[in-house]
């Protein structure tokens, strides 16, 4: 399927019913033509996790809950800076799996996302953010292809031997490992994500990849300043080449010490649409479909997460809020994300490709659509 014919698959709700139908609302529930929206779009986040708990137990009502969130497709980092608890995770996830069968899938292949959405499953894609476990041994890249492993990030924060992530002060790009990793991960069929990298590591890794490339999660700089936001040259070169820009979730959408809302995320992502056009936009919010309820339990462990990550130096400015915006801290983030563009009168098929249909197509490029 090409792009033209992909773009004309997607559903053509009339733009002016769905417009009258939000400026009818008074308040911020989703109209029945959003939520009617919703149902028929394939929904997919490019980085987002099932559980709020980081070490999880899930319950058939849980994973139940999960499942009627509609999200077909899902990038889950499975990733540990050691390889041995990588694995771990890989086969924690597929155990999964192989308990709920009825709600959950492992997406390895570009047929899968639309069985996913036909069946009522959450499709899981394993995906790397750590790389420490292969820098030195890259013949570990095919190795995790096999494992089912699609998505791998060349960078996380600080310098890899494959190029530098954005907090480093001085950005001296892709190295020639990192050059080697992506002809290799191409030659795979295997996404690469530089959501982490540096600016100069970002566009040389876009540069270096004969097959469009993912930032899954990240925010426009243009937007706030902050290292994990792209700037709009890059943005720009990223959609050129046919990638995909997913906007996150997560405090650095706006300066410290406010907290972000739905309104900050539209700003970012209303800002890399204009930028990169309606076919190069999503959503990866970086956090989980499940909700998070911040229990005194929960709040100490965010906090205690946030001294580990500064204590291992991999902490970005502005990690002194929790790493959410609330109000879209569960199932329903994307639905809302959807009623919130709508009221910012984004057509139906602008709407329609953010949800998933984008990350949808940039896969097929990548993967192949067999």
């Amino acid at each position: 399927m090409n792009r033209r014919e992909f773009n004309q698959s997607l559903l053509g709700l009339s733009v002016a019913t769905l417009l009258s139908s939000q400026l009818a609302e008074a308040d911020d529930t989703p109209s029945p033509a959003i939520v009617e929206l919703y149902k028929k779009s394939l929904v997919m986040d490019s980085l987002c996790g099932l559980f709020a708990d980081p070490n999880p137990n899930p319950t058939p009502e849980l994973v139940a809950t999960i499942r009627d969130a509609g999200i077909s497709g899902i990038n889950n980092t499975i990733s540990e800076p050691e390889f041995e608890a990588t694995l771990n995770n890989i086969a924690t996830v597929e155990a999964w799996v192989e308990k709920y069968p009825e709600s959950l899938m492992i997406i390895r292949r570009y047929t899968d996302i639309g069985r996913a959405k036909q069946e009522n499953k959450v499709g899981i894609m394993h995906g790397f953010q750590y790389t420490a476990f292969f820098e030195t041994q890259p013949e570990r890249i095919e190795l995790f292809r096999n494992f089912g492993v699609r998505i791998m990030q060349l960078t996380y924060n600080k310098r890899s031997a494959f190029g530098d992530g954005c907090l480093e002060p001085k950005d001296n790009g892709l190295t020639p490992a990192g050059v080697s990793a992506v002809k290799k991960m191409n030659e795979l069929g295997i996404a690469i994500d530089l959501s982490h990298s540096g600016y100069r590591t970002t566009a040389e890794g876009i540069k270096a990849s004969a097959k469009p490339v993912l930032i899954s999660h990240a925010g426009c700089a243009a937007v706030y300043a902050h290292p994990r936001n792209k700037p709009d040259d890059v943005l720009k070169l990223l959609a050129d080449r046919g990638g995909y820009f997913g906007v996150y979730l997560m405090p650095y959408l706006v300066a410290s010490p406010k907290v972000p809302t739905l309104a900050d995320v539209l700003d970012h992502m209303t800002h890399a649409i204009n930028v990169c056009g309606a076919d190069h936009v999503g959503v990866g919010c970086d956090n989980s479909i499940e909700k998070i309820v911040l229990t005194p339990a929960q709040k100490a462990a965010f906090e205690a997460e946030i001294q580990k990550r500064k204590q291992l130096g991999i902490g970005a400015p502005g990690e002194d809020r929790l790493p959410y915006v609330p109000g879209l801290s569960g199932p329903d983030h994307m639905l809302l994300i959807a009623d919130g563009l709508a009221r910012r009168r984004q057509s139906s098929a602008v709407i329609g490709k953010v949800l998933g249909a984008n990350f949808q197509r940039v896969l097929g490029e990548i993967w192949g659509t067999a």
